[in-house]
């Protein structure tokens, strides 16, 4: 059965760095697109970063580019989210997602995994 599970949140300090993957099994995910996605206490599920299923195109939110990175490795099918400069603004579940196609939309991915908690405190 495919599986999405995302490791690597916990509490850290605002300019801080974390690293978050996602690892996947039971499907050949490495011709998905993955992508992370954040939601926030009371707000819906919003686009964080995207990587293409060869890992050669990636696609950022705003509120995020120049601060995180989002890479793959096809022999490990795991996706990280490596994110510098840490804000409070950036408190949330982080969730990673498939789909055969990278979009910006949560409601157009096929899978997601559980979520990991990242909270920044200032």
């Amino acid at each position: 059965q495919e599986r999405l599970v995302e490791s690597g949140g916990g509490l850290v300090q605002a300019g801080d760095s974390l690293r978050l993957s996602c690892a996947a099994s039971g499907r050949t995910f490495s011709t998905y697109a993955r992508a992370w996605f954040r939601q926030a206490p009371g707000k819906e599920r919003e686009f964080v970063a995207a990587i293409s299923r060869s890992g050669s195109i990636t696609y950022y939110a705003d509120s995020v580019k120049g601060r995180f990175t989002i890479s793959r490795d096809h022999a490990a099918n795991t996706v990280d989210l490596q994110m510098n400069s840490l804000k409070s603004e950036d408190t949330a579940v982080y969730f990673c997602a498939a789909r055969i196609i990278a979009t910006m939309r949560a409601y157009e991915y096929d899978f997601w995994g559980q979520g990991t908690q990242v909270t920044v405190s200032s």
